[in-house]
């Protein structure tokens, strides 16, 4: 029966606040940003809010931001904080070890003591554009501190970014399967038949927000 979709049941004795009422009784006190009301949250109020809405409620306490910061540089500002990880889609559960990974990166050390080789598999399905630029100034990060990237993509601006390229065809599916070109992103530009050549060389690069020395 895997065809059929997860069934998420509300627990009828919390209502799915996951705590007990003595707990929930339990609040702090927050001010928005430029904002004269003042929420009382309890802890079931916290984990409703998503990342973005948590990061301007506590923009002054920097532990918390610290935290929220890495989850919010790879896009996943709408995501709840208390939302479970099988509700999340394959490119944002990808995204949340990321984040993860980055604040390691980020910490107080400013090299990673062993760099580690990270596997993506279309990390930007299903993104915007901004938040697409977002994921690569995050993959940029985990580089600068001594990690290495292999990425499985279809996303232009983040092929041209890469240092080097293994463009696979020459078609798909049965069709195939082959290494047709392989090199830096000029060297497959240059290649008469790669498919990913072509798109390249038709992208207007001096315009594209994204594109990377």
């Amino acid at each position: 029966m895997q065809f059929l979709s997860d069934v998420y049941l509300r627990c009828a004795d919390c209502n799915g606040q996951r705590y007990r009422p003595e707990i929930l009784e339990i609040t702090i006190e927050r001010r928005l940003p430029e904002s004269a009301s003042v929420q009382h949250l309890n802890v079931a109020d916290v984990l409703n809010l998503t990342v973005n809405q948590a990061a301007m409620l506590f923009a002054s306490d920097p532990e918390v931001i610290r935290a929220l910061q890495p989850i919010l540089d790879v896009g996943l500002d709408y995501v709840k904080l208390g939302q479970p990880v099988p509700t999340l889609s394959g490119g944002e559960a990808q995204r949340l070890k990321l984040a993860g990974f980055l604040a390691e990166a980020t910490s107080r050390q400013p090299k990673a003591q062993r760099g580690k080789l990270f596997l993506f598999d279309e990390p930007t399905t299903g993104l915007h554009f901004d938040d697409i630029a977002k994921l690569m100034r995050a993959l940029r990060k985990l580089i600068d501190v001594g990690h290495s990237l292999l990425i499985v993509e279809h996303n232009l601006d983040v092929i041209h970014a890469c240092d080097w390229l293994i463009d696979l065809g020459p078609e798909g599916g049965d069709s195939g399967g082959e290494v047709v070109a392989y090199g830096t992103p000029e060297d497959v530009m240059q290649h008469p038949t790669s498919h990913t050549g072509q798109s390249l060389r038709e992208m207007n690069w001096g315009q594209s927000p994204m594109a990377l020395p």
